[in-house]
């Protein structure tokens, strides 16, 4: 794995991002941390060349196909003491660790714990720089879990949360850690803006109906413990807008899942484009990147999946977040101060309905308050990326 270096290059281990998640908003966190981190590295004068160690998801080509990048699958053979990961760590710079795409907690059980904590321990082990990049922190509510999570915390390089209650989190269980409070790193991901015919046209109103959701969770039992009955409310909200004649409806896939089918996104999106044939299906997307651009041309998203959320916000498209956990209310709440979100709880079915109708005609005023949110979005990631660039510096010249 190693190369013969050149004296301004570093190379940076990503670990527990994907190339290739069907999920693109796994995606676009890889996509957006390596944005960052080649941004980073170039402010203190460094070429990066990055090693990917994550999950692939299988039969599916890579869509990050960066020449900087290398791709070492893991599994849980790779863990193994003096296994794939133990060796790919050797001449590693610095480790900044996603969590695969969601938050460090046990809620999961407890073999993506295991997973997860593993592989920050035996970093922590080979004297790597460990980071731990913008993401959720928390719950915890097991043992021994909670006190293994404190250990690392506090050994790592660097603890960063992607909002408030996550940093809070954080400070209360290891309060020897380096904290730092950021963003959502696909905050950062490209995108070219889609163009939209000049003169009059109907309102263009995207809706990212989430298969997790609309299938009940996991267990079809309403896990969530969401208040709305999320396929009535989807389905009262595309028959109130396809009666109008000023707009148009275009059901929009964010996850794709042939291994899980209750978690695919555009199974129900063709499904409910033969149930209304008025709405528009768009084809799956090719990347988070492609996703994102395609989102940018759209006057307004409702969407039941946060990095769908995040892909029409940082372009500044008016945006309803359908919330299903406090990652919603701690991001878009905590951090934006943007409170156009349907809740976990507070609204029934047909309220949120009236609720979502209500913010697309005050779309402007979304529109604002994106605005003045982005500015904020600005502020925590110069300080993500600051953080990274100091990082860098110290671990080519120790």
């Amino acid at each position: 794995m190693s190369a013969k270096r050149r004296s301004d290059e570093i190379v940076v281990g990503l670990l527990w991002h994907s190339v290739n998640s069907g999920n693109l908003g796994v995606g676009a966190l890889t996509v957006g941390n390596l944005e960052l981190a080649r941004q980073a590295a170039a402010a203190v004068g460094l070429r990066p060349r990055f090693r990917v160690l994550g999950f692939l998801d299988p039969g599916v080509a890579p869509y990050v196909t960066d020449p900087d990048v290398e791709i070492v699958p893991l599994n849980a053979r790779a863990m193994l003491p003096g296994g794939r990961y133990w060796s790919a760590l050797s001449d590693l710079d610095c480790v900044l660790d996603i969590g695969g795409g969601d938050s460090f907690t046990d809620i999961y059980g407890a073999k993506r714990f295991g997973f997860l904590w593993l592989s920050k321990a035996m970093a922590i082990a080979r004297r790597k720089p460990l980071v731990l990049s913008p993401q959720t922190i928390g719950p915890f509510s097991r043992q021994p879990q909670s006190i293994l999570a404190s250990l690392v915390m506090n050994r790592a390089e660097l603890v960063v949360a992607r909002d408030p209650l996550s940093f809070n989190v954080a400070k209360e269980m290891a309060s020897g850690a380096r904290l730092l409070q950021a963003v959502d790193v696909a905050f950062a991901l490209p995108f070219e803006r889609r163009e939209r015919p000049a003169g009059p046209a109907p309102v263009e109103v995207g809706l990212n109906v989430s298969g997790l959701l609309f299938n009940g969770g996991y267990s079809g039992a309403n896990e969530f413990g969401m208040e709305i009955d999320y396929a009535a409310y989807t389905r009262g909200l595309i028959e109130a807008l396809v009666q109008r004649s000023d707009v148009t409806v275009r059901l929009v896939s964010h996850v794709n899942s042939d291994t899980l089918p209750q978690d695919d996104d555009g199974r129900i999106a063709e499904r409910l484009a033969k149930e209304y044939p008025q709405a528009t299906l768009i084809p799956r997307f090719a990347d988070p990147s492609a996703a994102k651009s395609y989102i940018s041309g759209l006057d307004f998203l409702v969407a039941g999946r946060m990095h769908a959320c995040i892909a029409a916000f940082s372009s500044g498209v008016p945006v309803v977040p359908v919330a299903y956990s406090r990652k919603f209310a701690g991001l878009f709440e905590g951090v934006l101060n943007y409170p156009h979100i349907v809740p976990v709880t507070g609204l029934d079915t047909q309220a949120a309905i009236a609720f979502t109708l209500e913010k697309l005609e005050a779309r402007t005023s979304l529109r604002d308050d994106i605005r003045e949110g982005t500015a904020g979005v600005e502020g925590l990631l110069n300080g993500y990326r600051d953080a990274l660039s100091a990082l860098f510096d110290r671990s080519v010249a120790a």
